[in-house]
């Protein structure tokens, strides 16, 4: 089996300190905090007051937007307070807080889809509440129906998990490998995708055994080995690594004919046309150097992520930085107030000896930024024309291709916060053309 790659990227260490760790269940938290908006779109409309009670799977907000995805109560028990606060996406959400009756009452109409074309299955990944589980929180069931005018004809699961650190994927693999094949076989019934590939990692030799056993009596499905090197799980990356397509600047991927899923919501998916039960927890990679006892964590999804970190023992020191995700693109958090939510697939506490930022100097135009680029731009000149406040030029430049990827910065001698930079230009970009 030829194992594949791209140009660019970097190999920083993989800290997989919890790929052996099999997953825990934490139980019920003193209270969920379950945001309106856990995904890109439209975000929801509480379908609850202050002082209603609420059971296990019960839709407590939805919106008739399309792109956008119902949101579930993961516990029974009565809400406390429907308020705004700031969760994630840099915005005031609304916010449902509940607290559990510890009884865990599943709301009654809780039963599986009956599904008979493809238009009930769209309808049933919406229902389900799934998004995506390993990125941007795309809705599922948006993502399962492309516009008419692209041909997608490949399915590409992604199981390649990167990041330094996570290994919430890697436990879903060999955990759940028939759920992951099933929900596979679910995907391309309902929606006529011709083929499936499932595209890893070649660090994860077991997992890669698991996936190829459970489907080698169907053709449709094959399990690629990927070389291990960030960022060859993005998604535009993966595809060009599996199918030699490049997606085009401001396209889609459906646009060269492929749909990109994380491996954990194909799984997902394939637990809920047997079940019924929509996306009410998560797995949680829990690591970094404050951790005491690292883990993977099955957590109820609202949970604050101070009772999850209490759950694996709490802090060895007093952590310098709490990150939601991992420590290349993982966003850092303000408050241990702060709940998972549905594409939380770890978090990381580091202490400040490894939390802190090295001094900048200036650049010395070496380009190694430009040779780690996964994307092909010149980070050394975004980074300069954002500094300048010259936006319009960085767009001319090509800076919303950027996948803010972080290998620039990881590879600059000079410790330029080249990333940072551009996330601020695109920032500016998008402020200009909403004006």
């Amino acid at each position: 089996m030829k194992i594949r790659s791209f140009r660019g990227g970097v190999h920083p260490p993989q800290s997989k300190n919890t790929l052996e760790c099999e997953t825990i269940k934490m139980g019920i938290p003193e209270k969920v905090v379950i945001p309106m908006a856990q995904h890109i779109g439209a975000p929801c409309k509480p379908l609850v007051k202050k002082g209603d009670t609420v059971k296990v799977g019960q839709v407590i907000g939805d919106t008739e937007s399309y792109v956008s995805a119902p949101v579930h109560s993961s516990v029974s028990g009565t809400v406390t307070s429907v308020d705004t606060r700031i969760i994630s996406f840099n915005r005031p959400i609304t916010c449902i807080e509940i607290k559990p009756d510890g009884l865990q009452e599943v709301k009654e109409d809780i039963k599986p889809p009956v599904i008979s074309n493809r238009d009930d299955f769209l309808k049933a990944v919406r229902e389900s509440g799934l998004t995506g589980l390993g990125g941007a929180g795309f809705p599922a069931h948006v993502k399962l129906n492309p516009p008419g005018d692209t041909n997608v004809d490949t399915l590409i699961i992604n199981a390649a998990e990167c990041e330094p650190y996570i290994t919430s994927d890697y436990r879903e693999c060999i955990e759940n490998t028939e759920n992951i094949v099933d929900g596979i076989r679910a995907v391309l019934k309902w929606t006529g995708i011709s083929r499936a590939i499932i595209g890893i990692e070649d660090n994860k030799p077991e997992a890669i055994r698991k996936l190829e056993k459970a489907s080698k009596d169907f053709s449709e499905i094959t399990v690629q080995s990927v070389k291990t090197i960030y960022p060859q799980g993005a998604e535009k990356i993966l595809i060009r690594t599996l199918t030699g397509r490049e997606v085009p600047s401001g396209k889609l991927p459906a646009n060269v004919g492929c749909i990109v899923m994380n491996v954990t919501s194909v799984s997902f998916l394939a637990s809920y046309l047997k079940t019924g039960m929509p996306l009410i927890k998560k797995r949680v990679t829990v690591d970094g150097s404050s951790v005491k006892n690292p883990a993977n964590v099955e957590v109820l999804i609202g949970t604050p992520i101070e009772e999850v970190f209490n759950f694996c023992g709490g802090f060895t020191t007093e952590p310098g930085k709490i990150i939601m995700g991992g420590p290349m693109m993982g966003v850092a958090f303000y408050s241990m107030d702060l709940p998972v939510i549905k594409n939380t697939n770890a978090l990381l506490a580091f202490s400040d000896v490894h939390a802190g930022l090295p001094e900048e100097t200036s650049c010395i135009r070496c380009g190694r930024c430009v040779k780690a680029c996964p994307m092909n731009l010149l980070p050394f000149e975004l980074d300069r024309l954002v500094r300048a406040k010259l936006y319009e030029e960085a767009g001319q430049n090509h800076i919303l291709d950027c996948m803010e990827c972080g290998s620039c910065s990881y590879t600059c001698p000079a410790k330029r916060r080249i990333t940072q930079s551009i996330r601020i230009g695109k920032d500016a970009l998008k402020r200009m053309a909403n004006k």
